[in-house]
């Protein structure tokens, strides 16, 4: 195989979810295609004309309604249920022979349809394929992950994770004789720059008389909703001046937690906003919080936190998997053990003794270290390393 040219103005296609689909992982996306046209290489991502089919998708709709980026090539193609586009899609690639391709993996669903594309894309005897794997153990099991995974991750030359539980995963399913690197999840500074407070809690027609903790992004049981609200329930929390606001789609059946809200009677103690919210108006939330929570069960890393980082706010995350690698306590915030009960005395803390402007300074100078050349320089490493 002729490996990876080391230099710059390389030809690189990522392969992952982009405009028009909405979500974390298309803005990931996205932000990583400037990346790499920064540094001067030439880059497209391929996206999916099917990314779910609507029976497996659990959110309203999977397409974004705001205007596509015009700075980016996205060329809309792959079907994740369609073997002939899985086929149309790699031999294309083959042919094309770009000098690395990368494959964005976060659910074992995508390994049927992503390590075709892989395995077709290699046979060039020229292009690298990495990886940047969010999980290869998902956080919701289902029937077929291991081989599906398997498959995906055996076509790969190398893999680039953002937490080391993803890296240690690698090598407890066998993959630790390929490269890899562990490099933090890089900012999410896409959002428009910091905004003053009362002028985000002015946009979002929120008083400026209580303070406001948010919860942020699709929600879904592992990420702990339940806890959250349990420990808005919490005497010395309820004590507080203070509002929870809830901003994301529901993932799954929102009776539950509509059950807890009514059982703790936290109604006029939160701020619904559980529809998508689009890109234009995170910065509103973030920068109307005191204080970004993540109360979630289990997790490999988050893109919340590095929204947070963005926008300068403290935050609070449950000691699970790697998201206590990017949030040191007591310096930008709280790492606690994942029960209400921790989380509630987090959030007394905080607001009892003022903590908002400290952390803050915490979050400012620890961001620096987050960078998107970082997360292209890794991938470069990755690409250029022979596998074993």
């Amino acid at each position: 195989m002729t490996f990876f040219k080391p230099f710059l103005n390389m030809k690189v296609v990522i392969i992952g979810p982009a405009y028009p689909l909405r979500g974390g992982l298309a803005t990931y996306n996205e932000r990583l295609a400037r990346a790499f046209q920064e540094a001067g290489d030439e880059v497209r991502i391929v996206t999916f004309s099917l990314q779910y089919p609507n029976f497996l998708f659990p959110g309203q709709t999977q397409f974004s309604t705001e205007p596509g980026p015009s700075d980016i090539a996205i060329e809309v193609s792959l079907n994740s249920v369609n073997p002939l586009s899985w086929l149309a899609v790699g031999r294309r690639l083959r042919r094309e022979r770009p000098d690395v391709v990368i494959f964005r993996f976060w659910l074992p669903f995508m390994g049927a349809a992503l390590g075709t594309v892989a395995r077709l894309v290699r046979g060039n005897g020229h292009t690298r394929v990495v990886a940047i794997t969010d999980n290869v153990i998902p956080h919701e099991k289902r029937p077929g992950d291991g081989p599906l995974t398997r498959y995906f991750l055996s076509a790969c030359d190398g893999f680039v994770t953002m937490s080391r539980s993803v890296l240690e995963d690698l090598q407890r399913l066998g993959f630790g004789h390929k490269p890899a690197l562990y490099r933090p999840h890089p900012l999410y500074d896409n959002f428009g720059p910091i905004k003053p407070k009362e002028a985000a809690l002015a946009a979002l027609g929120l008083p400026a008389g209580a303070g406001y903790a948010l919860f942020f992004g699709f929600i879904r049981a592992y990420k702990g909703l339940d806890m959250l609200l349990e420990a808005w329930a919490d005497a010395r929390v309820a004590a507080l001046p203070i509002k929870l606001v809830i901003a994301g789609e529901f993932y799954e059946d929102a009776a539950p937690y509509e059950a807890l809200i009514k059982q703790y009677r936290l109604e006029d103690r939160i701020v619904r906003a559980t529809d998508f919210i689009p890109n234009e108006r995170v910065v509103d939330y973030f920068c109307a919080a005191d204080l970004v929570l993540q109360p979630y069960k289990n997790a490999t890393q988050s893109g919340v936190s590095q929204i947070a980082y963005h926008f300068e706010r403290p935050m609070l995350v449950t000691d699970v998997g790697g998201l206590a690698e990017l949030i040191p306590a007591g310096v930008v915030g709280y790492v606690v053990s994942p029960t209400p009960k921790a989380i509630a005395d987090a959030v007394v803390d905080f607001y009892a003794n003022q903590r908002e402007e400290v952390f803050a300074l915490g979050v400012r100078e620890q961001k620096k270290q987050f960078s998107w050349p970082v997360m292209v320089a890794a991938l470069k490493e990755v690409a250029k390393l022979p596998g074993h």
